[in-house]
Formats: C-alpha cells, sequence, structure tokens
C-alpha cells in the first residue's frame, strides 16, 4: 500500500518553517468539524446524526460555536477539508489510519448481526452458526465481515453492497434492513454505530453484537477524533476533553443506539 509512504512523504514536507504555519490552521474562534453530509446515523447535514450531538457536546465543552466544511466520505475527504484548513477535527476516525493524527480513541464498537427479532436467526451471535449454512446474508464489500463470512463457508449467501458510495443519492446500508425487514434477505453483517442506530426502537429487527469471532480481521474497532498530523496541542486539548468527560460521551452514544464494547471488543460496556 502506498499510504504509508505517503504519510511520511507528507510529514517530511512539514518539517521545518512550515510547522507553525500547519499549527496556526486551527481556528480559536470556532468548533471547526469536517464532515460527511450524508453518513446518518453518524453526521448529516441536518445536524441529526449522532456525531452531530459529539459535535455539539465539544463545542459546549470549549464553549465554542459548531461549523462545518462538508465533503462526501471516501476519496479526497482528507484532503479536501482537514489538509485544505477549512475545517480542524474529524469525528469518528478509527484508530490507527495514517491519513490524520488520531486523539485517544472515544467509543470502541463492533460489527454485528441484524436479523428479525421473529424470525429463525434471532439467537444467531457467530458467523460460524449452522442456520446461517442456507440464509441469504447482506454485507458491505471490502468490510471485515465479508471474510469472516467467506471463512465460515458463506461466500455463496453473501449479498454484496458498496462500500463508496454518494450517500447523498444512495444508501446501501438501508436498502440491506429494508431487505431483511421486507424478507428479500435474512439477515446483514454491518457496523454497530451504523446499524445500532437503525434499529434501536425497531419493533421488527434487532442488533446483535458479533463478539466470539476469531483471527483477522478484527471486527471491533476504536473510535478517535483525527487532527492535521503536527498539531499536538490541539490533540492534547481533546484527549483531556474525552478523558474529562468520557461518561456525558458514552450517554450520547448510548441513546443513540451505538452499541459500546470495551477495548478488546469481548463485552458489551452496560
Amino acid at each position: 500500500m502506498a499510504r504509508p509512504a505517503a504519510a511520511l512523504a507528507l510529514a517530511a514536507g512539514l518539517a521545518g518553517p512550515g510547522v507553525a504555519q500547519v499549527a496556526d490552521l486551527r481556528s480559536t474562534a470556532a468548533f471547526r468539524v469536517c464532515a460527511d453530509p450524508a453518513n446518518a446515523p453518524m453526521s448529516s447535514q441536518d445536524g441529526t446524526g449522532f456525531e452531530n450531538r459529539l459535535a455539539d457536546y465539544f463545542g459546549e465543552l470549549l464553549d465554542l460555536p459548531v461549523t462545518y466544511s462538508w465533503f462526501p466520505s471516501g476519496m479526497g475527504f482528507i484532503t479536501q477539508t482537514l489538509r485544505a484548513g477549512t475545517c480542524d477535527v474529524v469525528m469518528g476516525y478509527a484508530q490507527g489510519d495514517e491519513l490524520v493524527q488520531n486523539t485517544n480513541h472515544y467509543y470502541t464498537s463492533v460489527y454485528g448481526i441484524v436479523t428479525r427479532r421473529d424470525g429463525p436467526l434471532t439467537t444467531v451471535d457467530q458467523l460460524n452458526d449452522p442456520a446461517l449454512k442456507d440464509a441469504d446474508i447482506g454485507v458491505v464489500a471490502g468490510t471485515p465481515p465479508a471474510t469472516h463470512l467467506a471463512r465460515a463457508g458463506l461466500a455463496k449467501n453473501m449479498r454484496g453492497g458498496d462500500l463508496f458510495v454518494d450517500r447523498r443519492v444512495e444508501d446501501p446500508l438501508g436498502d440491506m434492513i429494508e431487505g431483511i425487514r421486507s424478507g428479500e434477505i435474512d439477515a446483514a453483517v454491518l457496523w454497530g454505530p451504523l446499524a445500532g442506530p437503525r434499529v434501536k426502537d425497531d419493533p421488527d429487527l434487532q442488533f446483535t453484537p458479533l463478539l466470539k469471532e476469531e483471527g483477522g480481521p478484527k471486527m471491533f474497532y476504536r473510535i478517535t477524533m483525527g487532527v492535521r498530523l503536527e498539531e499536538q496541542e490541539w490533540k492534547r486539548q481533546l484527549n483531556s476533553l474525552i478523558r474529562r468527560n468520557q461518561e456525558g460521551i458514552n450517554q450520547i452514544l448510548h441513546d443513540a443506539g451505538v452499541p459500546l464494547v470495551d477495548d478488546y471488543g469481548k463485552q458489551v460496556l452496560p
């Protein structure tokens, strides 16, 4: 992969006099958030996403108004937002990505399986469950569950959706959930923060975290905020806010229906 080399090249390019200029990009007059305008239930231009509510919470803690730089997630997102200096923080960024500098994680979540509450798959909590042998299973192409499903001998059962789409006009995850409701497919294995809030209050559907999968790739991820590579002071400030306000963060996520697990993806948090 070329990304590590690209990250090193960027870091080298920021050395010397340019460092101060990069650090100076951060606004002190607003909490400027980089976000996808149509990534519900995470972020939405109408402000209803749970990452929007978290941004509002951090704005209150910083005593700053919240503003947004909107751009569809995927190719070019970081270049057109954070690196362009139009915003200062990316909410909901997976730990370990070299395009940004990660804060400490503020939650950990997990992939899980969406099924009907009254169906034959209601007790499934592992992908090697024999009950899935003849089931049609939705999964987003290129995500970790696809590998686990194939390893369990369920490649023929998979009904794939695209990972990188313009969510302003396409909603593959929503289509899968509606497919379960209509009976077109039997289940879908989806990222918890995307699926959990959608079925939280649904009388017909349920989300079951997959905590028992063995082997890679991992099915749980620690979620951070992303800042520019050289902005150490800004990262430390956000880390302090996360540490001191974890209970409030968890409450917002819990209310939204985001499945929270421990840092090793083994146990659901109460």
